[in-house]
């Protein structure tokens, strides 16, 4: 059952302008592997960190940096989720999470659905 659909648009000049000022920002919101990128890829991979944030109804308890983006052999982007993320996501109930990506023309788009097999008893 989907529990969450999330979608983040980010302007790519705009965002590699927000690194350029303020450089820490890097480190707030990456990890060590991710940070090596390009500023496409890094602006992609912030998108689908903002969707992941929207799917999830909310970012109590989650981390920027304890949600990487890795690809899988054949290149499909996929979380690796660490620490108080992974606990928030499980303790939602949130057993599978599908990332879609794409960068192109100066802008970068993310989303994501979240599922759960946790069947819940319907609202009164």
């Amino acid at each position: 059952m989907i529990v969450g659909i999330g979608i983040d648009l980010v302007d790519i000049p705009r965002f590699e302008a927000h690194i350029s000022r303020t450089p820490k920002l890097l480190e707030r919101l990456f990890s060590p592997a991710e940070r090596v990128l390009k500023p496409r890829s890094l602006a992609a991979r912030y998108a689908a960190k903002e969707a992941l944030i929207k799917a999830l109804g909310g970012s109590d308890g989650v981390h920027w940096t304890e949600i990487e983006v890795t690809p899988e052999a054949s290149g499909r982007p996929w979380f690796t989720l660490t620490g108080s993320t992974a606990e928030v996501v499980a303790a939602r109930g949130i057993d599978t999470l599908h990332l879609s990506m794409s960068h192109d023309v100066g802008f970068a788009v993310a989303y994501v659905v979240a599922e759960s097999t946790v069947k819940k008893e319907p609202r009164s």
